[in-house]
């Protein structure tokens, strides 16, 4: 098991004068950091993987779908091919950082909804885009980790189920389920048990509290939470995801108004704290 810290805390778009916080992310205890991917060049991101390296630290990286016009469930072939080349070039960037994996809800623009499920069509649609994507990504080394989200951020993907049973549908072993425990709160009937009966395809999991805040200081069930990922032998990475109102757009995004923690340093290095009791007492 690995430990990483997502650098959306700080930053969408990790530039020179983010680097520092490497070595602090480093002296915390840290296995490596989760790269944001939504701006940028594959060359621009091998500069960022090096500081990585530079500072002993290991790589997970995240991206999302911008807007419709790179919308893999589109029903316009312009913008699924669009999608195919977006997810290329997320991969390309997360390979240039020697990124173990890229993960998100890259399957639908977030916020957008139609008023009805999602229809095999576009299930049907997006399995092929993220098929070519899969082929992509193992050429690359690179695992996709896709996200399911809750339903008020989105429509295609609510719940583990929705998530397994449509990589499975996807059929690549590059095109595996991250789990998150913030939108397993909101969605999941039981939020321990869908661990265990989707753990074949779990590749990746957020740690992230109920109110976007501290692991640890909120309601999730942790005991239970680690307990079936370490008792399934989950042995990939545990990345804390948390935000604040630092990034405005991120915060609309996020739908973050008020402060979770008196400060960012405190949410790394107590949440890492927490992981590391609780993933001992889970053994």
């Amino acid at each position: 098991m690995k430990v990483g810290f997502n650098m959306l805390l700080w930053t969408t778009h990790v530039t020179d004068d983010d680097l520092p916080l490497f070595e602090s992310i480093k002296k915390a205890g840290y296995d490596g950091v989760e790269i944001p991917i939504f701006a940028g060049e594959p060359e621009h991101f091998e500069k960022v993987g090096k500081a990585i390296k530079d500072n002993g630290l290991g790589c997970t990286s995240v991206t999302v779908i911008p807007d419709e016009e790179h919308n893999p469930i589109s029903a316009d072939a312009g913008n699924r091919k669009a999608a195919v080349e977006y997810l290329k070039w997320a991969i390309d960037c997360s390979q240039a950082m020697d990124s173990d994996v890229l993960c998100g809800p890259f399957y639908q623009p977030l916020g957008v909804f139609t008023g009805e499920p999602p229809t095999k069509e576009e299930k049907q649609r997006a399995a092929e885009v993220h098929r070519q994507a899969a082929d992509l990504a193992a050429k690359a080394n690179v695992m996709l980790g896709i996200e399911a989200l809750n339903r008020f951020e989105c429509y295609f993907l609510n719940t583990m189920a929705d998530a397994a049973a449509y990589v499975k549908s996807v059929n690549h072993p590059n095109c595996q389920v991250m789990f998150d425990t913030f939108h397993a709160n909101i969605e999941e009937k039981d939020p321990v048990g869908c661990i265990t009966e989707n753990l074949d395809v779990i590749k990746h999991v957020h740690i992230s509290e109920n109110d976007r805040g501290t692991p640890g200081k909120g309601h999730i069930n942790w005991p239970g939470t680690f307990k079936a990922l370490r008792s399934g032998g989950y042995d990939n990475w545990l990345v804390i995801e948390a935000f604040g109102r630092a990034l405005p757009d991120l915060a609309a995004a996020t739908r973050v108004w008020r402060d979770f923690f008196p400060s960012r340093d405190g949410v790394y290095i107590e949440g890492l704290k927490f992981i590391q009791e609780q993933w001992q007492t889970a053994g």
